[in-house]
């Protein structure tokens, strides 16, 4: 598994070939840049009907609020947790419906999993997605393009894995990866359908906390890297030259000195011969 988008292989013909992006247009994060310690917990392929109910437990008793991209299946079979993640100020994201490798389809494929799984999030709390994490972190250029132009979506990825996913798995390791890796603007990948990375939660976060880290969902982070953007934008443009003022008084200009006529010569009196 690897933690960056996978470009696109030259053996595959995708289905569509959309323009690039336009410039300055940021179609996936894997972290983000802040002024502050935020960083952003998420959780990948659940809810699972055990882990996924402690894991809530644990967030809330520590105020701590996460992103948890689920798998679409999993949805539909605990449409409870997920109206209660909603409920408790945690974001729901889209993880596909059943974690194929999406840059092995068909665009019209990669769409139906992606539209399955939000429908079925919609249903099951009200409140639509907007980001999506591809299983793997396997998406093709063109596909996350495409994506993000029909569907509005955002591509997340992440910066902190503390690869809960490989055997033998130890809640030890967890905490010490997240610990070690962790950044201003992480984002952390965890799964809650291992029940290991639910066990190293109350320390890594109750540790996170004592450094000063601020937990806050994926679309807070990415808003703060976003304002930062801009306000490192301002910064940097070039500063205008001073207008005058409208409400400024302008002075009429001093008037010239007149002109004056010529003074004319006092005539000459006639000659008056005695």
């Amino acid at each position: 598994m690897r933690a960056i988008p996978i470009e696109e292989p030259a053996m595959i013909k995708p289905v569509e070939e959309p323009a690039a992006p336009a410039k300055g247009t940021k179609l996936s994060y894997s972290q983000c840049h802040v002024e502050g310690q935020q960083i952003a917990l998420t959780f990948d392929d659940g809810p699972h009907a055990e882990n996924t109910p402690r894991l809530l437990d644990l967030l809330k008793q520590r105020g701590v609020k996460a992103t948890f991209f689920m798998v679409g299946r999993a949805v539909v079979a605990a449409p409870h947790l997920v109206k209660r993640m909603a409920d408790e100020g945690h974001e729901v994201a889209n993880h596909s419906w059943s974690h194929p490798q999406l840059n092995q389809m068909a665009m019209t494929r990669v769409k139906d999993q992606l539209q399955k799984t939000h429908d079925a999030i919609v249903k099951a709390c009200g409140v639509a997605p907007v980001l999506y994490r591809p299983p793997y972190g396997a998406i093709l250029l063109s596909q996350r393009k495409t994506i993000h132009d029909e569907m509005q979506y955002l591509s997340v990825l992440w910066d902190v894995d503390p690869v809960d996913w490989r055997t033998p798995r130890s809640a030890t390791r967890v905490h010490d990866r997240i610990l070690n890796l962790t950044k201003p603007g992480s984002i952390i990948l965890c799964h809650d359908i291992q029940t290991e990375t639910v066990d190293a939660m109350p320390a890594t976060i109750d540790a996170l906390l004592a450094k000063g880290f601020q937990f806050v969902t994926v679309s807070q982070l990415i808003q703060l890297d976003r304002d930062l953007a801009a306000k490192q934008a301002l910064a940097a443009a070039p500063v205008p030259a001073a207008a005058t003022s409208a409400t400024e008084k302008i002075l009429p200009a001093a008037p010239s000195a007149p002109v004056k006529s010529p003074v004319a010569s006092p005539p000459v009196p006639p000659v008056v011969k005695p």
